[in-house]
């Protein structure tokens, strides 16, 4: 497998398996609930309200999103990198118009399957399809969760993932499941947010509700940090693990520019635990 982190060393060791290209763009982690039995680990986000999320950003997302672009873009770029060619492909979640719009015969996919858990935004991403004349790439749309992934076993030979995946409650299940989609010799690509995302956001929610209330609890959800982010790949079973960090500043006029922001990109709170003081 192969990743990349930006800004820290890339390793990598060599063995027959899919490989892993984690592009980690500064990460979070879904529930789990199976024949109404919910699981013993801990659920961090809602999923259910992340669905409503997504359903309502396909209504207030911009054709066009300058931040979403740039990491679709280097997301893309690593398969110039691979001399392999991907007859078959999954996009998981996330950013899933973008993905498409700028993947401009990246790979030589021939068949892509464009799956999220929100219907309105693979609604989005059909529509757009119509707009996209200059691709000959059979795609399909899919209604699923990353977290329960439907499809089956060494059926894809690549896994896209463009600012999705930090969503899932169990990071490494879902990747241990995106693995097992992987035909041998498949490549697992994924940017997800992590490290400093934020920071300045976070230390003013911490600031202020310590003045106010003494105390602090999650408003900012939990992200992976450089460290972790080789062992992720590595306990889900993947070789040739890399890592590759990119930091973007944009800057915003106000909080509430800021706010409207995450709004449009479905990335306001999901975080179901809170410490009441």
């Amino acid at each position: 497998m192969r990743g990349l982190y930006r800004r820290s060393s890339l390793w990598r060791t060599r063995r027959e398996a899919p490989h892993s290209l984690f592009f980690f763009s500064n990460a979070l982690c879904t529930d789990a609930n199976i024949d109404g039995v919910q699981s013993s680990r801990i659920k961090v986000f809602d999923r259910h309200f992340r669905r409503k999320q997504l359903d309502r950003a396909a209504w207030l997302m911009r054709s066009k999103d300058s931040f979403v672009d740039t990491v679709a873009e280097n997301l893309l770029d690593r398969l110039e990198d691979c001399k392999k060619t991907f007859p078959a492909a999954l996009c998981l979640g996330g950013q899933l118009e973008a993905v498409r719009r700028l993947l401009r015969g990246r790979g030589a996919i021939e068949k892509l399957i464009m799956m999220s858990v929100s219907s309105d935004m693979v609604e989005l991403c059909r529509n757009a399809e119509r707009e996209l004349h200059t691709e000959n790439i059979e795609t399909s749309f899919m209604v699923g969760d990353e977290e329960f992934l439907p499809v089956k076993e060494n059926s894809v030979d690549l896994v896209l993932s463009c600012l999705g995946l930090h969503w899932t409650n169990d990071l490494p299940g879902a990747m241990i499941q995106c693995r097992l989609a992987l035909k041998p010799d498949g490549l697992f690509l994924a940017a997800i947010l992590g490290g400093e995302t934020l920071r300045e956001l976070r230390i003013a929610c911490t600031v202020a509700q310590m003045e106010r209330e003494g105390g602090i609890s999650p408003r900012i959800s939990p992200l992976a940090q450089v460290r972790d982010a080789g062992n992720l790949l590595t306990r889900a079973g993947f070789t040739l693990p890399g890592v590759d960090v990119d930091e973007f500043v944009v800057r915003y006029p106000s909080g509430e520019t800021l706010w409207l922001m995450l709004l449009g990109r479905s990335m306001s709170q999901l975080i179901c635990l809170f410490v009441q003081f």
